[in-house]
């Protein structure tokens, strides 16, 4: 009798499974040359699939539904928005011993965001800022409907209190225990969102954004696409820009004091999160989240 895999099992992903997942489920692209993406993002490898498609397998359970969640929404949201976004093309199902579904969705040229070339930047700031506006402008007819999705749902900074007070406490030989107290409890205790809910990315940092020659051009990964509070998209003033273009990022945006706190605090909690997980084994890591904390504790 077969036995279901634990959920904290991470299934082997190499190039002979991906293509051998793409060529029978998507047979049309099976003369397509498959390249590993490297570096990749810690919740999918992406193999890039000829000139003009990628292939994006799960690493984990807790990104499973990420593919499902783009093809429903990415192809309605990608006409309103002022930067490229990654529109599926196919959602590939489980096969040959990997147990999630995955996805092949349309290239979108590019290298990440840097801090070097755009934390300075007034222009890229209010570029975000014109996206983020744009996609909560967006408002299907079934919104009520789609408030109540679990898949559309995200956390709230409460839900996290017990692990980032856990993370401070950890870290307290690194960065100001105090300030980052002191911070976590204002955010906590600032008021919530009142209005109707709006769509927001959830995951908007850094790493997530892709620029061409130079100038943002397009924004990736909707895994953490929900509708609510957008607080959570605040997260970008911190992991790239400075004081003054998060001065123009926060003007262009118009986000009340309430709001932008809770944002500081949304900064906080994943940048610890993200240290406390990786620091001690990837530099890379431990430098982008030492910036995205003091930053948030900066304000």
């Amino acid at each position: 009798m077969a036995t279901s895999r634990p959920a904290d099992t991470r299934p082997t992903i190499t190039a002979a499974l991906a293509r051998r997942l793409v060529d029978t489920q998507f047979p049309q692209w099976a003369e397509l040359p498959l390249t590993l993406l490297d570096p990749a993002g810690s919740d999918h490898v992406i193999y890039r699939l000829g000139e003009q498609l990628s292939v994006r397998l799960p690493r984990h359970a807790g990104a499973v539904g990420q593919a499902a969640k783009e093809l429903e929404w990415l192809p309605r949201l990608a006409p309103q928005l002022p930067l490229a976004i990654p529109v599926p093309v196919g959602v590939g199902e489980p096969g040959f011993g990997y147990p999630w579904r995955w996805a092949v969705s349309r290239w979108l040229e590019g290298e990440v965001a840097t801090v070097e070339a755009l934390a300075h930047s007034s222009a890229a700031a209010v570029r975000l800022a014109e996206f983020l506006l744009a996609l909560q402008q967006y408002m299907p007819e079934d919104v009520q409907t789609l408030e109540a999705r679990d898949d559309l749902t995200g956390q709230s900074l409460k839900s996290r209190d017990h692990a980032t007070l856990a993370a401070i406490a950890q870290v307290g030989d690194v960065f100001d225990t105090t300030a980052m107290t002191d911070l976590w409890e204002t955010a906590l205790n600032a008021p919530a969102w009142d209005r109707p809910p709006v769509w927001f990315h959830g995951d908007f940092h850094t790493g997530n954004l892709l620029t061409l020659d130079g100038r943002l051009n397009a924004v990736i990964d909707f895994g953490g696409l929900g509708i609510g509070d957008p607080a959570c998209d605040l997260t970008i003033a911190y992991t790239l820009m400075s004081a003054g273009s998060r001065a123009a990022f926060r003007a262009a945006l118009g986000v009340d004091d309430a709001t932008w706190t809770r944002g500081r605090g949304w900064a906080l909690t994943t940048g610890l999160n993200a240290y406390t997980s990786y620091a001690a084994v990837n530099p890379r890591i431990a430098a982008q989240t030492t910036r995205q904390i003091t930053e948030a504790l900066i304000g």
